[in-house]
């Protein structure tokens, strides 16, 4: 039986190399390291071919089988290509890392695999192929690339489905007897239909997440303050959403949010820096034009460039190792493992002198003498203000002092 499987799961994969593009020279099926290139992916009625996304299905499925995930249905993948297709020419992120692929306009895709999955997969070729897969191919990789990131667990395919084919919400317009509907703006609902319980709340947490509420009679919809398909299409190509402990993710309230903007004393000439931005709760009150966002999560920065923000997809802490300078920074770091005061320090060195930073920080750094030589003013103590932790913080207001020659260093 077990020798059966395998001759099962090689026949699948196996498939991937039958269908790759004989035009493109740089197609060498000798493995699952190299980027692989399928032609015709995209009809030229501009929608997904199913038989050749299948080819792309079957591989998910071994690879879910690598996760401990569910079996993708026959079709899933059609869904992934067009949402690749409607990001022309960029990488999209699928399954939790596992693969990510790039659709062209013509109806081209670019595949590649993670090494960590890669090396796995060719073991398994080598059952159908023992001497045309080098064994360097078999061989698991000592490091990680750098650009190719696995994250966390994805999401059960039954929900991802169910994401997919969510649609554009109406709402019946008009008194007459002749019925009428009008698209609601940035309101997205799912399929008619029986659905399972289970499914459907997941489905629903997800939307949550990125900002999604409830709303309407019925059935109803979920209606957003941004259109929502591009987040959606993230979502759909990744299965996955940010984990909110482990991204330390806790979107700041709006009341703490306009505390934070009227202490920083933003002017008409000010530049904004936000750190760890998430989706823009902070940054909502802060000037769009004059602010910059930067955020480690590529999904909580694609509702960023949904909601009109300037942002940067960055590990805060490297990015600010050569950043420019800002006249205000308005924080709400992590807390977790001191974090908060490795990012308060790697804010405070973009503040120009002259400038202010203002941070939403742990209750246990009041008083705390955080940034030498500056002028601070702490907050008391706001206690049970975030959904989800009994964390209390206070504010920091903090001035950087001039240098001695009265510059402001503005223009660094």
């Amino acid at each position: 039986m077990l020798a059966m499987r395998q001759q099962f799961f090689a026949e699948r994969i196996d498939g991937i190399f039958r269908t790759l593009s004989h035009e493109h020279v740089t197609n060498v099926p000798e493995g699952f390291n190299k980027r692989m290139i399928l032609a015709y992916v995209v009809s030229e009625w501009g929608s997904p071919d199913s038989s050749r996304c299948g080819y792309i299905n079957d591989l998910r499925a071994v690879i879910a089988k690598f996760m401990g995930r569910d079996e993708p249905k026959w079709n899933a993948t059609s869904s992934v290509i067009a949402a690749c297709r409607r990001r022309s020419g960029e990488w999209m992120t699928v399954d939790g890392g596992a693969l990510r692929i790039r659709v062209y306009k013509k109806g081209t895709a670019h595949l590649e695999v993670h090494p960590d999955m890669a090396y796995r997969l060719n073991q398994i070729l080598a059952h159908l192929h023992p001497f045309a897969i080098p064994a360097e191919f078999r061989t698991k990789p000592k490091q990680k690339a750098r650009e190719f990131k696995m994250m966390n667990r994805p999401l059960p395919f039954a929900v991802v489905s169910l994401l997919a084919s969510m649609r554009v919400a109406r709402e019946r317009v008009g008194s007459d007897y002749i019925e009428r509907y009008a698209e609601i703006r940035n309101a997205r609902c799912f399929e008619y239909g029986d659905r399972d319980k289970a499914v459907t709340r997941e489905a629903e947490r997800v939307l949550e997440a990125i900002g999604g509420v409830r709303a309407g009679k019925g059935w109803g919809y979920f209606q957003f303050d941004y259109d929502p398909d591009q987040v959606i299409d993230e979502i759909v190509s990744s299965g996955c959403v940010p984990h909110i402990q482990s991204h330390q993710f806790y979107p700041t309230p709006a009341r703490l949010a306009a505390i934070a903007v009227e202490l920083a004393g933003i002017g008409d000439a000010d530049t904004v820096l936000e750190p760890e931005a998430g989706q823009g709760g902070l940054a909502e009150f802060l000037p769009k034009g004059r602010t910059t966002c930067v955020e480690i999560s590529p999904l909580h920065c694609a509702v960023l460039a949904a909601r009109g923000f300037r942002h940067v997809e960055a590990d805060f802490l490297q990015w600010a190792e050569t950043a420019p300078k800002f006249s205000r920074v308005v924080m709400n770091p992590p807390f977790s493992q001191d974090r908060a005061a490795l990012h308060l320090a790697a804010a405070a060195e973009l503040v120009q002198p002259g400038g202010r930073l203002v941070a939403i920080l742990p209750a246990s750094m009041r008083g705390k003498d955080v940034l030498p030589g500056w002028e601070t003013q702490w907050s008391s103590v706001y206690a049970g203000e975030f959904a989800g932790t009994s964390a209390a913080v206070v504010f920091l207001t903090a001035d950087r002092p001039l240098e001695p020659n009265g510059k402001t260093d503005a223009g660094y």
